[in-house]
């Protein structure tokens, strides 16, 4: 039995639907809402005519642009060196001062703590008791030990 032979019926050829010699033209889809009406300028200058939706703007040349749309591109690393120049130049805080006396504030106590301890340790305890702290400042002197 020929290939394809069991699923039509013998004596009915099957027929094909004739193709249409022009296409059928396609529907336009058109923007539900009224044209909108051309307004004048007080100078009497037309608008700028905006693009139909759907449609795209004509390409604009790049010098055509306004200034403030162009993008100056420069070159790997001459932006870095700028920025190193202007900072160099100026006498601006780059860190907050708060975070350095914070940090010195910090080391301060710490110093002050460890020798402290090394007092506490002298006196043969493990408890550290304030007076070991006001033996530290006084060996420190009224320099180091904030008098």
């Amino acid at each position: 039995m020929p290939r394809g032979a069991g699923k039509r019926k013998e004596g009915k050829p099957v027929r094909r639907q004739p193709r249409p010699s022009t296409p059928e033209p396609r529907a336009v889809r058109r923007d539900r809402s009224p044209p909108r009406a051309r307004r004048e300028s007080p100078r009497g200058e037309q608008p700028k005519a905006r693009p139909v939706r759907g449609e795209r703007s004509p390409p604009r040349d790049r010098r055509e642009r306004p200034r403030a749309e162009v993008r100056r591109r420069y070159r790997p690393g001459a932006r870095a060196l700028m920025e190193i120049r202007k900072y160099q130049k100026s006498t601006a805080l780059l860190i907050r001062k708060a975070a350095f006396s914070r940090l010195s504030a910090e080391s301060f106590i710490v110093r002050l703590f460890e020798d402290a301890y090394l007092c506490t340790i002298h006196a043969r305890r493990v408890t550290l008791f304030p007076r070991d702290i006001q033996l530290a400042r006084r060996i420190r002197g009224p320099q180091h030990g904030l008098g």
